[in-house]
């Protein structure tokens, strides 16, 4: 039997559409630095990204399908780019502007990017690599910039405003197939070459949802929201779209992501809302400690990326009065996959064991733990296990190339094609996530595993202590034993005997490191994740002062 119910495609062109004209009045606020920041209504951005569609098409000559790279801050420029070029059929490619030139490379050969949208400022980066951007035919300039570095390139050069200018304010948008893909971002390639992520309409649609969802972000045309996570990384956690969908009002940072900016525009602009990874929002208490702004309008926090150390959490709470609120997920999840909020009946001490996790599963993301056997491992908040995920916005696979088959390595995916993430962790009967380390982090200490992340997190909560990061080191008794490498505040005198000994309070006795390094600054990859490769070869070159107590 059937339903009798329609069958509309889930599209990016039916979120453009219904955020022009029934959120119109809803506000995207583009931080400039000085003087005033650029405001521009919903209804303008939507009219202005018919435009680009216009011009892409009847200008640069874009088809369905092309693929169109955006080396773009968080603006209202990008944000047209995210609704015009999915919703003319193209595929809407952001570029991670902190990725090595090499891997840019790479990317943009390997997606085959017929355009790119640069912002002005980024030209620096972008004109170094042309020569060797094989598919590259147009180089679309945003904003000011110093376009004589882009004197002599094969590429075609054009100012985004002079391109829309003029062009007409409707467009033929075609009927797509839900499935067809609308976006796509590669992961940071830490082993190997970088991996296409190619997103459907149907998973931005229902994803959108998620993310508006009062178990998810929970947001309203009533809310401004200030994604401070780059467009350019797993779409800014999907929050465009979504505040577009719902009418969230936009304040983007643009390329200002320093703390006392961040503080300016909070205090300026009032959001009740942001996201970020932790190092910003360590960042930003120790501006505001050292000068206090009234940040009184935001609200809560969406924190991801890592793990945020439960004292950040609490320094938030008490000092602010902002709730910092866990969310996990990656690239190859769209990216969320869980959310942090405490259920309902619980307060105090019982909040916190629920906000600490990294929070429960929508409806939509399946989740099972797989042990080191093989088997399903039961959802009892003890026994440990890989995180495999899937569901509607879960990748399948890896983009394989143009006119390549798509590829599912083994260690990514599971026979019956569940997302292996490479995250270990438990699952409460309630469907609480609590992640204890990546696969390729966790510490083989005599037959037992010892986290890092939990390590680094009590490490964290000494006062003196701004970041820690423990790794695995080779260890003739054990196997492996942690290395402890701490970053300390300045003027800080904390010693390895009182740091053991504040750690030994907290955690078991043998888990506790008898390797330390004091560094100048944890090494983060391109997302501001710490980068345990670094260390792990620093240690094993000789070049860490390593003290053993």
């Amino acid at each position: 039997m059937l339903s009798t119910m329609q069958d509309v495609p889930l599209t990016v062109t039916r979120i453009l559409v219904h955020g022009t004209v029934v959120h119109g009045r809803s506000q995207v606020t583009t931080w400039t630095g000085d003087g005033e920041p650029q405001r521009r209504t919903f209804r303008e951005v939507g009219l202005r990204a018919v435009q680009l569609a216009n011009a892409l098409r009847d200008e640069l000559g874009v088809a369905e399908g092309d693929r169109i790279g955006t080396l773009m801050w968080n603006n209202a420029e990008h944000l047209e780019a995210y609704l015009a070029i999915p919703s003319m059929g193209s595929v809407l490619h952001t570029l991670n502007l902190r990725l090595p030139a090499d891997q840019l490379v790479w990317i943009v050969n390997h997606a085959a990017d017929r355009v790119v949208l640069v912002n002005g400022t980024l030209l620096p980066l972008l004109a170094p690599l042309l020569p060797q951007l094989e598919p590259l035919e147009h180089i679309v300039v945003v904003g000011p910039g110093d376009r004589g570095l882009l004197d002599g390139c094969r590429p075609a050069v054009h100012d985004y405003e002079e391109l829309i200018a003029g062009r007409p304010e409707t467009y033929p948008w075609p009927e797509l197939d839900e499935r067809s893909a609308a976006a796509m971002c590669y992961t940071s390639g830490t082993t190997g070459d970088p991996k296409g992520v190619v997103y459907s309409h149907r998973s931005v649609y229902l994803h959108s949802m998620q993310v508006n969802s009062a178990e998810s972000m929970g947001l309203t045309d009533h809310d401004t929201t200030l994604p401070v996570v780059p467009m350019f990384h797993v779409n800014s956690w999907g929050l465009p779209h979504a505040a577009f969908m719902s009418g969230v009002n936009l304040l983007m940072p643009d390329r200002f992501l320093q703390p006392a900016p961040l503080a300016e525009m909070i205090e300026s602009e009032r959001p009740t809302h942001a996201a970020a990874v932790p190092t910003i929002w360590q960042g930003l208490l120790a501006e505001l400690t050292a000068k206090p702004r009234d940040v009184s309008s935001l609200k809560r926090v969406t924190i991801g990326g890592s793990a945020c150390p439960p004292a950040l959490m609490k320094a938030f709470d008490e000092q602010l009065g902002v709730q910092l609120c866990h969310a996990w997920g990656m690239t190859e999840t769209s990216p969320l996959g869980t959310v942090a909020l405490p259920p309902a009946g619980v307060d105090g001490e019982e909040e916190w064991a629920y906000r600490i996790t990294q929070g429960r599963f929508p409806a939509s993301v399946e989740a099972r733990l797989i042990g080191p056997d093989g088997s399903v491992m039961p959802w009892d908040n003890e026994s440990a296990g890989e995180l495999e995920v899937r569901g509607p916005w879960i990748a399948g696979a890896y983009y394989g190339g143009a006119g390549a088959e798509p590829i599912r390595p083994e260690d990514k995916f599971s026979p019956d094609g569940w997302l292996r993430t490479g995250d270990v962790g438990v699952i409460s009967p309630d469907g609480y996530l609590t992640l204890t380390d990546r696969a390729k982090d966790v510490i083989k200490s005599g037959g037992e595993w010892i986290s890092s992340v939990a390590l680094e997190n009590e490490l964290m909560a000494h006062p003196d202590v701004v970041e820690a990061a423990v790794v695995a080191v080779p260890d003739e008794r054990w196997g492996e034993r942690p290395l402890a490498t701490v970053v300390l505040a300045e003027g800080s005198a904390a010693g390895y005997a009182e740091l053991r000994e504040f750690l030994a309070g907290r955690v078991a006795k043998w888990q506790v490191p008898e390797r330390w390094a004091i560094i100048s600054a944890v090494p983060k990859t391109s997302v501001g994740k710490f980068d345990k490769k670094v260390l792990r070869r620093s240690y094993a070159d000789g070049e860490l002062d390593v003290t053993q107590l």
